[in-house]
């Protein structure tokens, strides 16, 4: 038994999640529906199979009963969950999509471009596991890196999408691995200079307060939380506070607030893929007042009406997606392989903090385009990792002109 079988064949029955359970067969996730596969698996073979991806970090593994790590397996970007159950040691991993997520080629309303042309304010991504907010969250950043100069930074757990810079300055950083905490990370990203700000995922009050004091502080911030509607992301987040704070992070919320996209997945029978339908919120007069009064429940209302201030409901996005002829169905697993937006991993620099550090140990197949190419066209200089560092980059530029 290895991965790379595994993951080969989930992705062949277009399995967006497989899941392995000691004694149980191996159970994938089509189409949002769940089944199984095969004979039993045994538990020996997966806690070989454990011990084999978690390497050197085993110690940590068995202190915390689960480990997270995002790989590279046949040509698929996984997710990977590692966690102690009542059967032993299972695995849960989620296969991404191969294709360069962009707000297109995932099948979202082209009025989601806008919110990459912010200059500064908060973005909240939500919806239940596995709807795809990290798709999405990938499609916006890659808007923003295809169309303009910013220097971004992204602080997840783990990394999922590897992304080139193209116009944009990026750099990506792995909780665990390249820093302690997501909140080490923000208060690290406000002095390095950053544009845009993508938090992974708020979880912690205190993950919450650094990034509602970023996106007050001139920066375009991305979030994602977990939620069923626009309405009830505001909630949890005044929520996770004390109640004599609430009052002050509503006031918080409405002042940087630019829009709460929610999000779920439905399958189209006729195209044979699963697509996002979105709820918007965007934070008209009447929307902000509602947030630091703290009635959540009249901006419902409000939403319903406010078509004309970019507002969706789940109606009326159900409405635009009946009328829509051009979808975006993904190609083939070799064309969507060589279409992958992931650069190499480069070699491991300083000593990963602490023994939470996780590897990413396979190395991502290499960009077909030479680097430093420049775009004629816009007149703008696309620069992307090459080898020799700065003199070989200015050689290559002098070269160009």
């Amino acid at each position: 038994m290895d991965l790379q079988t595994l993951v080969g064949m989930a992705r062949s029955n277009g399995a967006s999640d497989l899941h392995l359970e000691p004694g149980l067969p191996v159970a994938l996730r089509i189409r949002g529906t769940l089944g199984t596969v095969g004979e039993p698996v045994p538990p020996n073979a997966l806690l070989e199979l454990a011990r084999g991806v978690v390497g050197d970090h085993w110690p940590r593994f068995l202190e915390r009963r689960s480990y997270d790590l995002s790989r590279t397996i046949g040509g698929v970007r996984c997710r990977i969950n590692i966690l102690q159950t009542s059967r032993g040691v299972g695995f849960a991993i989620r296969l991404l999509a191969a294709f360069t997520a962009t707000i297109d080629k995932l099948n979202l309303h082209p009025d989601l471009k806008k919110l990459a042309t912010q200059p500064h304010g908060l973005i909240l991504l939500s919806g239940p596991t596995g709807c795809g907010k990290s798709s999405t969250m990938a499609g916006l950043i890659q808007e923003i890196n295809s169309t303009d100069t910013r220097h971004i930074i992204t602080i997840e757990s783990p990394i999922e999408y590897m992304f080139r810079p193209k116009l944009s300055y990026i750099r990506q950083r792995e909780v665990e691995r390249d820093t302690p905490s997501f909140e080490q990370a923000i208060i690290d990203a406000l002095r390095e200079d950053p544009d845009v700000l993508m938090v992974g995922e708020l979880r912690e009050p205190e993950t919450m307060r650094l990034t509602l004091n970023a996106s007050e502080t001139g920066h375009l911030v991305f979030a994602t939380v977990h939620s069923s509607t626009c309405v009830e992301a505001l909630q949890r987040i005044t929520n996770a506070f004390a109640s004599e704070l609430q009052n002050a992070v509503r006031s918080q919320l409405a002042d940087c607030l630019l829009a709460v996209v929610c999000q779920r997945l439905r399958y189209r029978t006729d195209l044979k893929i699963r697509v996002p339908e979105l709820e918007v919120l965007t934070p008209s007069y009447a929307v902000k007042n509602f947030i630091r009064t703290g009635d959540f429940f009249k901006i419902i209302q409000v939403m319903e009406t406010g078509a004309e201030q970019g507002m969706w409901t789940w109606q009326r996005y159900q409405a635009w997606m009946e009328k829509k002829r051009d979808w975006y169905v993904p190609q083939s697993s070799e064309q969507a392989e060589a279409d992958s937006v992931e650069p190499p991993v480069l070699p491991a620099g300083p000593a990963p903090l602490g023994p939470a550090a996780s590897g990413h140990t396979q190395p991502l197949p290499a960009p077909a385009r030479a680097p430093g190419a420049s775009s004629k066209a816009s007149g703008r200089i696309e620069i992307e990792p090459v080898e020799g560092g700065l003199n070989e980059l200015i050689k290559k530029l002098g070269e160009n002109s």
